[in-house]
């Protein structure tokens, strides 16, 4: 997510500067490949070589440097994500990356609990569905990874959540412990009322067709100049992530607003939640 950032700036930096990627190679005595392979996230940037490049882009404001600076520093680091690679497919790695750097996560489901609000309980249910045992536990802690990190930001993204009634409705692990789904959704309402920066509405049986019915999606936002982010759910193999100036980022993003219109209010969401699990535990 740093490097993404970090490339972001560099690339308006120069073009702000008027200056093509040979020129500043040339300038700074690169070769022009040096600088394609930074741009491009293919090379990590060094502190010298970074404070020459803000040097020839006339950055001087020492808090825009040590910023840059810290997202370069960020950007060596290994990514803890990297530890489940080999279990998941990189799409959704890369996904988890960019939403762990996030400032707005708005997300829609039609299925199942969103990962990031589910509980332990919940998320090993669900991952029992996957072909391995390693991959069961891998799946399961990934999961709760994310929470964890996105919970110890300085500044946790703000999340929106839309879940379609049949999500807070479906049983999810009877068969195994029957109070494993009245408590995730008691977790869902509690979190909702608990925490400032997030909010989730519940899209009723009532509404009819709606524009969710064509699979779970994610919208991510962030600060810094990266452009918005669509990831795309579906089966392993089959998930799509989408950046750039790709149509269907904004058409999903509208989606998303009209489908917060036709969803409860935050209130109701809460109360039709917490009523679902105590049918649950009937």
């Amino acid at each position: 997510m740093q490097s993404a950032l970090l490339r972001t700036e560099l690339v308006r930096l120069r073009k702000e500067k008027g200056m093509t990627q040979e020129q500043v190679a040339r300038s700074l005595e690169w070769s022009p490949s040096k600088l394609i392979r930074v741009e491009g996230g293919k090379n990590a940037i060094t502190r010298t070589d970074l404070q020459a490049l803000l040097t020839t882009y006339g950055v001087t404001s020492e808090s825009r440097q040590e910023r840059l600076q810290s997202l370069a520093r960020g950007a060596r680091e290994p990514a803890w994500w990297n530890a489940y690679r080999g279990e998941f497919e990189d799409t959704l790695l890369s996904f988890v990356g960019y939403s762990a750097g996030a400032s707005f996560i708005r997300h829609f489901h039609g299925a199942v609990v969103p990962g990031l609000l589910q509980t332990q309980e919940y998320a090993e249910v669900l991952a029992t569905g996957m072909v391995s045992s390693t991959a069961q536990a891998f799946g399961a802690r990934l999961r709760m990874q994310r929470q964890r990190e996105l919970a110890a930001r300085e500044s946790p993204p703000r999340q929106y959540y839309i879940l379609d009634e049949a999500v807070i409705r479906r049983h999810v692990g009877i068969g195994i412990d029957p109070v494993i789904m009245p408590n995730q959704l008691k977790h869902i309402a509690d979190s909702a009322e608990r925490l400032d920066e997030l909010t989730v509405r519940v899209l009723p049986f009532s509404v009819g067709a709606h524009l969710g019915v064509h699979g779970p999606f994610t919208v991510l936002e962030f600060e810094g100049g990266l452009g918005d982010l669509l990831y795309l759910e579906g089966r392993p193999g089959s998930s799509s992530l989408i950046t750039g100036d790709d149509p269907r980022i904004s058409e999903y993003r509208d989606s998303f607003e009209s489908l917060f219109d036709e969803a409860l209010p935050a209130d109701q969401s809460i109360e039709l939640i917490r009523n679902s699990a105590e049918e649950l535990m009937a």
